[in-house]
């Protein structure tokens, strides 16, 4: 039997890999061709196709993409407790699609959208059954961005054993690569559809990435064979609920004088700690109560003891872990509400410019952001290639610098880029002054469009240092049953951004309202608004959130965790090997 286990265990570590990250990053590739083919242009279909005001519109995007950014701890939730990340990743594929379908044949369909406009007649708005058929399309691809988003990264750094030093260190490189690969589908999705949904049609302009998204399951479910599966741990909900229990239960307790007289037992930890146990720390002490043994906690060998009044180390550190990621975890939100406005503001801005490139030919308004995916990519690929070996003379570091510095680089840069905003709206609007275009909105204001390249760009380069930090963080950080989870975590940083985004716009639209139509944020015409002072409403949260970042990641604990190597001799123990980001 024990023989029998060795080989199966044997041929699991052969599978994996570098071979399975074509299959992976397809899936992945196709997702975000399908997610932002639309969602880069959404609020050009909201607007002209179904006549929705702009702050209508614009709350529209940022609460789908808020609700997409939520759904992930449903599909975590899923992956870590029952059903694996790979059949998670399947049927949440086939849901998007379904999702996608729908929506496509909504905007192919004459009925299922309001009428053109004709002259100058008030554009007649979606009915509440063609806006029913829209949300229920957007419900199901941010139900299937649920299962995708936070199981497609893990997965895919699931495929490197952490336990073998050779395939360990090249998680780092891992998540460089899958961020490489999605801006690179990003940057497809925001030129060649773009275009296709402003000058042939909506139709082809969904049916593409629909069709994407269908090969993408495709090749993703081909790969089955070769990938390395880990199976479902429980749930980890579940465990972080009895720890609070039994540490609420025990709060009168006197804490033991030595931590090793806590209760550690490997045969139930075991299965959640494939890669090594979780050391304890002293912070949160109080927590440590949950692992102190009592006369009514004290079972015989080889029974389970009952985990809502008593826990291992390994599950409280478990908790210790979340809690501490939590702060971290929070800075990442304002930076999301201010690269979200690059998809409703940012766009309106762009409309209204010159963008000629040719004297036939102009480019979409929508298709700016390959700017922000163009930097993004060089600063990945600069990064990765020069950067880190540079940086690494001088840390030690294999990974160049901590994650921590690397999300704290991209949140300076991020404020630099919403307060280049807010000057280039000031140019923009007095030049529409002086050619006497202030009261005239649909009119081509002549200044390039161009002009917003810096702002784009900007957010493009604090992207490719904060959201791969914050990546980085997440997976490593995370305790190693919850990875899956703390994927969603990062998903939902984007998810509380978009709808912080949805908030702010709308008490900045309902408080700055003054006699004959004044406003910062008008839907009649942005030439006569303040968006301007909207960014550096943005640009000064951002400010306070740096603070507050830099104050959290000097006080963050880094988890320490014994990381079984490998097996010297079948009788001696593991050797083990504390690991730090700092000290590696």
């Amino acid at each position: 039997m024990e023989e029998h286990q060795s080989t199966r265990n044997h041929v699991e570590r052969k599978k994996g890999g570098l071979i399975t990250m074509p299959f992976i990053f397809a899936n992945e590739i196709c997702e975000k061709i399908a997610v932002v083919g639309f969602n880069t242009n959404m609020i050009s279909y909201l607007t002209k196709q179904l006549h929705m005001p702009l702050t209508k519109g614009a709350n529209t995007i940022t609460n789908f993409n808020g609700t997409a950014s939520l759904t992930p701890l449903i599909g975590a939730f899923i992956a870590d407790s029952y059903v694996g990340r790979f059949w998670t990743i399947t049927v949440a594929s086939i849901l998007y699609q379904i999702g996608m379908i729908s929506l496509t044949t909504s905007a192919v369909v004459p009925g299922l959208k309001p009428p053109p406009c004709k002259g100058g007649e008030i554009c007649e708005e979606a009915s509440g059954k063609q806006l029913g058929i829209l949300y229920f399309s957007l419900l199901l691809t941010a139900l299937g961005s649920g299962g995708i988003r936070p199981c497609v990264v893990s997965f895919g750094a699931d495929q490197f054993d952490e336990s073998d030093p050779k395939q360990g260190k090249k998680t780092y490189k891992y998540f460089n690569w899958y961020y490489f690969a999605m801006g690179a589908s990003m940057l497809v999705a925001v030129t060649v559809l773009v275009y296709v949904q402003d000058n042939i049609g909506w139709g082809w302009g969904f049916g593409i990435p629909t069709i994407a998204m269908f090969l993408s399951i495709i090749t993703f479910v081909l790969g089955y064979s070769i990938y390395r599966h880990l199976d479902p741990s429980g749930s980890p909900f579940t465990r972080l609920l009895q720890v609070s229990v039994a540490a609420f239960r025990k709060r009168k307790l006197e804490m033991v004088p030595n931590s090793t007289l806590l209760y550690q037992n490997h045969d139930i930890d075991d299965p959640i700690s494939r890669d090594g146990k979780l050391l304890h720390t002293n912070h949160m002490r109080f927590l440590d109560k949950a692992a102190i043994v009592t006369e009514q906690d004290k079972v015989k060998v080889g029974e389970k003891p009952n985990l809502w009044n008593l826990n291992t180390v390994h599950r409280v550190e478990e908790l210790k872990s979340v809690i501490r990621m939590g702060p971290i975890w929070a800075s990442g939100i304002i930076l999301i509400t201010a690269y979200s406005q690059q998809y409703t503001f940012s766009l309106q801005q762009g409309t209204t410019m010159d963008r000629r490139l040719t004297d036939s030919f102009k480019i979409p308004a929508g298709s700016m952001s390959v700017f922000t995916l163009l930097t993004m990519l060089i600063t990945i690929a600069l990064y990765d290639r020069i950067f880190i070996p540079i940086a690494r003379r001088f840390t030690g570091l294999d990974r160049g610098i901590t994650f921590l510095k690397r999300m704290g680089i991209g949140l300076v840069i991020s404020i630099f880029a919403t307060l280049v905003a807010g000057f280039v709206e000031r140019k923009r609007k007095h030049v529409a002054l002086i050619h006497g275009l202030q009261d005239h909105p649909s009119s081509t204001i002549p200044i390039s469009i161009f002009w917003l390249v810096p702002q784009y760009s900007l957010h493009g380069m604090a992207e490719a240092f904060m959201s791969i930090g914050h990546l980085e963080f997440f997976y490593d950080q995370s305790p190693e049953s919850m990875r899956s989870t703390a994927m969603a975590l990062f998903w939902t940083s984007i998810s509380a951004g978009n709808y912080l985004s949805t908030l702010l716009v709308t008490l900045v639209h309902k408080y700055t309202a003054g006699p004959n139509g004044y406003n910062w944020l008008r839907n009649d015409n942005i030439n006569k608004g303040k968006l301007e002072n909207f960014y550096w409403l943005v640009t000064l949260l951002q400010v306070f959130n740096l603070v507050y970042y830099i104050v959290c990641a000097k006080m963050y604990t880094f988890k320490p965790l014994e990381v079984q190597r490998k097996v010297v001799d079948s009788s001696k123990v593991d050797e083990v090997q504390l690991v730090n980001p700092d000290v590696e």
